[in-house]
C-alpha cells in the first residue's frame, strides 16, 4: 500500500538523484553509518537525559511486554476507564472550539434545511411560460418574504435568496435575454422547478445527520452551524500532566559541567497536544522521590507522563513510588528499540502514568507505544487503519525485539534514517513517520507498517494551540 501522505510541497516521486525532495533530510541517509548507532546503550548525545532509562534492560528482558500486545494493553486500560463509569462526562462545546473531537450526542437537524425555498443561482425567478414582464425591483439572499409572482412576471434574484410564491422556475442570468422593451426571454427550454432549492432537500428538522462517535472536523463544523447549532456535546479531551525528572537537566543555554538540555520538556507537550489531550502542567522535579509522589498523588488528570527514571538506577524512582502508593503495573517494559524500560500503570480507577525512559527518541517511543492507544482511546477517536509502504533499503533489527526508525517518505517507498540512536533526535526531526521493524530486520523492499507522526500528515491532529 502507498502512504497517505507526503511531506507538503513535494514530489509524489523523484526523476533523478539531482531532483530528490527534502535534500536535507536525505543527506541523512546518504551520511556513513556509524556501527555504534545500532547499539541501544550508545553514548548519549546532545539532549540525552543521562543514566534515566538506561539501566536494567536484561533484567527486565523476561516480563517486557511485545510492542503490539503492549499497544492493545494501553487501548484497553482506556477503556476499561470507560465501562468502569469513571471517564469524565460529554461536555458541550463551542463549535470554534471542537475540532478534532468525538460526537458523543447525535447531531439532529433543529431546523429544515433548506429553511425556505432559495435560489440555488443569480438569475430570475419566474412565473408561467415567457416571455414575462420583470419587475424593478430585484430579491436579495436574506431579505423578507417577497411579494407573490403573477403568471408573466419575472423578478431579479441572487443566490440564496427566498423564492416568491407562485414561482415556476429560476432562469440563469446566462440562459436570459431581455428585448428592447424590457421583457425577459428564455434562450433555451425552462423546467418547471429547476434552479429552485425546496424547503427540507437536504434533511428535515429532528433527522439524525451524525451518529455518535463522528469525529468533529471542518466539514462537520459547517452542517452542525447550517443545522443551527452554537455548540456540540462531545467527549471532553483526556487531560495529561507531564513531570519532567533528573536533576541534570538544563532549560537554557549550552550543556556545561555534566550538565545537560532537556529536550522533553519543550517537546513532549505540545506533542500530546497533536495527539488530542490538554495539557494541564508541565512540572520540573528533578530526582527527588517525595516530589515525585505527591505530584502523581495529587494530579487530577487523565493521563501522567513521566521523564527518565523508569529503569533500576540509583534515582530512579518511577518503580519505588508506584509501589508506595499502590498502582496497578499494566506494562513494566516493552520488548522495542529504543525505549525498552519504558511503562504503564494504573494509578488511580480513572487515571494512568506512562513512564517514558529519559533518552529523547527511545521516549518519543514509549509515547506512540503506550501514551497514544491510550489517548486516542481515552478521545473516542478509532485507531488508524495499519498500512505498510516498501522499505528503500535494508533496515537493520533487534534479536528479539520491535526496532522503531525514523523514516522519510521518498515517492511510494520509504528510506530509512540515520541518528536514530535512543539519545538522538536529529533522524525523527527530519522523520515522516517511524517504522516499524519486526525483530531480525527488514530487507530492501520489504512492506512495512509505518507510524505516522501527527505533524508529516494532513490530518487535523495537529492541533498545537
Amino acid at each position: 500500500m502507498t502512504a497517505r501522505g507526503t511531506r507538503s510541497g513535494t514530489p509524489a516521486a523523484a526523476d533523478t538523484d539531482d531532483d530528490l525532495y527534502v535534500e536535507e533530510a536525505l543527506a541523512l541517509v546518504r551520511e556513513p553509518r556509524d556501527p555504534r548507532e545500532h547499539g541501544q546503550d550508545a553514548a548519549a548525545a546532545t539532549g540525552a537525559h543521562g543514566a534515566h532509562g538506561h539501566g536494567g534492560h536484561s533484567a527486565h528482558r523476561h516480563r517486557a511486554t511485545p510492542w503490539p500486545q503492549a499497544r492493545e494493553t494501553a487501548a484497553r486500560a482506556a477503556r476499561a476507564v470507560t465501562r468502569s463509569g469513571a471517564r469524565r462526562a460529554p461536555v458541550p462545546v463551542p463549535l470554534a472550539d471542537a475540532l478534532g473531537l468525538t460526537l458523543a450526542a447525535p447531531l439532529d437537524a433543529l431546523t429544515d434545511l433548506p429553511s425556505f425555498d432559495t435560489s440555488a443561482m443569480d438569475g430570475w425567478a419566474v412565473a408561467g411560460p415567457g416571455p414575462w414582464d420583470v419587475r424593478e425591483e430585484g430579491v436579495l439572499a436574506g431579505h423578507a418574504q417577497p411579494e407573490p409572482l403573477t403568471d408573466g412576471e419575472a423578478v431579479r434574484i441572487a443566490t440564496g435568496a427566498r423564492i416568491p410564491a407562485d414561482t415556476t422556475a429560476v432562469l440563469r442570468s446566462e440562459h436570459g435575454r431581455l428585448d428592447v422593451q424590457g421583457r425577459l426571454h428564455p434562450t433555451r427550454e425552462v423546467v418547471h422547478g429547476q434552479d429552485i432549492r425546496p424547503r427540507g432537500q437536504e434533511c428535515r428538522s429532528g433527522d439524525q445527520l451524525l451518529p455518535v462517535g463522528t469525529l468533529v472536523t471542518p466539514p462537520v463544523l459547517g452542517l452542525a452551524a447550517a443545522a443551527g447549532y452554537d455548540t456540540v456535546t462531545v467527549v471532553p479531551r483526556p487531560r495529561a500532566e507531564v513531570l519532567i525528572l533528573g536533576d541534570e537537566l538544563l532549560t537554557e543555554g549550552l550543556p556545561h559541567d555534566g550538565l545537560i538540555r532537556d529536550a522533553l520538556g519543550p517537546m513532549l507537550p505540545p506533542w500530546l497536544r497533536a495527539l488530542g489531550a490538554e495539557v494541564t502542567a508541565v512540572r520540573r522535579l528533578g530526582d527527588d522521590a517525595k516530589a515525585l509522589r505527591k505530584a502523581i498523588t495529587s494530579s487530577t488528570a487523565d493521563l501522567v507522563v513521566t521523564t527518565g527514571g523508569t529503569a533500576s538506577g540509583p534515582v530512579d524512582h518511577i518503580h519505588p513510588t508506584l509501589e508506595r502508593i499502590g498502582a496497578e503495573l499494566l506494562v513494566d517494559g516493552v520488548r522495542v528499540r529504543p525505549g525498552h524500560p519504558m511503562l504503564l500503570a494504573r494509578t488511580k480507577e480513572n487515571q494512568h502514568l506512562v513512564g517514558l525512559p529519559g533518552n529523547p527518541l527511545a521516549a518519543v517511543s514509549g509515547l506512540l507505544t503506550l501514551a497514544e492507544p491510550l489517548l486516542r482511546t481515552l478521545a473516542a477517536h478509532p485507531a488508524p487503519e495499519p498500512y505498510t509502504v516498501p522499505l528503500a533499503e535494508a533496515a537493520h533489527g533487534h534479536p528479539y525485539d520491535t526496532r522503531l526508525i525514523p523514516v522519510v517518505l521518498r515517492g511510494d517507498t520509504a528510506v530509512p534514517l540515520h541518528y536514530n540512536g535512543p539519545a538522538m533526535l536529529r533522524g525523527i526531526a527530519a522523520a515522516d513517520a517511524l517504522a516499524v521493524v519486526a525483530p531480525g530486520g527488514a530487507q530492501q523492499g520489504a512492506e512495512t507498517e509505518l507510524l505516522d507522526l501527527p505533524w508529516a500528515t494532513a490530518g487535523i491532529g495537529v492541533c498545537f494551540t
